[in-house]
């Protein structure tokens, strides 16, 4: 009696490109990009060094669940970040700025005294903003590798300073920042797989960096890891919290961060 060959080639062929979809799709929705992220100009090696960057820092939901964190910028200007909310505190030895970076809504106190003037307090808001924009990218870059506005490239293999082997990645911006016109060469370390250097452009054509720094001396600080060290200058006080009282966000007086640990 003649039995029925089952033809498994083309169900099993179809079976494992299913395995495949779906695992590709796993790994790109555990650090999916933000909304805006140019997909279409970025390259699949480049997201994929980005992921790995994320995964080797603590992992994408690590990172979503941090909610507070505070450093100061080369030891000089003082952030605290509510990343859930977008409320912010800045502080210099003059200004103290509390504001949301959404929605630009906040209060400003210059020497003590709070700037009530329209226009005074929308430049001090301006400003609050910015110093944050800009600090916190010399902080967090490895974290905003897929932003919105980000056109991201893999360019090759290259060396930092100290001769150590790295993917380079390629950062430029589509209408986003105060300084959309820059970009950035950042070097993910072949063996650590995390950001050791960058190359600083400030337009977009020029052939050369306007500056080349160092990212070391990586810490773990409650599940993610931050870096302080950018060779001449560096970060200090950094601090991850959990909980802060609301009063960070809304009273100018000195608070006392070391104690709310």
């Amino acid at each position: 009696m003649q039995t029925k060959r089952r033809h498994t080639g083309p169900f099993l062929c179809l079976c494992i490109l299913l395995l495949l979809c779906i695992s590709g799709f796993a790994q790109e929705s555990s650090n999916p990009a933000a909304e805006g992220f140019d997909v279409a100009g970025s390259d699949a090696k480049a997201v994929a060094v980005a992921d790995e960057v994320m995964e080797k820092m603590g992992g994408r939901e690590n990172w979503d669940n941090t909610r507070y964190i505070a450093w100061k910028f080369f030891g000089r200007r003082m952030h605290v970040w509510d990343k859930w909310t977008g409320n912010i505190r800045v502080e210099t030895k003059d200004l103290t700025v509390l504001m949301n970076i959404h929605n630009m809504e906040g209060r400003a106190w210059e020497n003590g005294e709070e700037v009530s003037h329209p226009d005074s307090l929308k430049k001090r808001l301006q400003y609050g903003k910015s110093a944050w924009i800009n600090d916190s990218y010399w902080m967090f870059l490895p974290y905003k590798l897929k932003d919105s506005g980000v056109t991201l490239l893999h360019t090759g293999e290259g060396e930092t300073a100290d001769g150590r082997a790295a993917d380079v990645l390629q950062l430029t911006f589509k209408g986003v920042g105060d300084t959309p016109d820059n970009k950035y060469l950042v070097y993910v370390d072949k063996e650590t797989r995390l950001l050791t250097q960058w190359d600083f452009f400030t337009k977009y054509d020029d052939e050369a960096p306007r500056f080349s720094t160092p990212w070391q001396n990586w810490k773990d600080f409650s599940g993610i890891l931050l870096s302080d060290d950018r060779g001449r200058n560096k970060h200090t006080d950094i601090a991850v919290f959990n909980m802060l009282p609301e009063s960070v966000f809304s009273d100018p007086a000195a608070i006392n961060l070391s104690s709310m640990k």
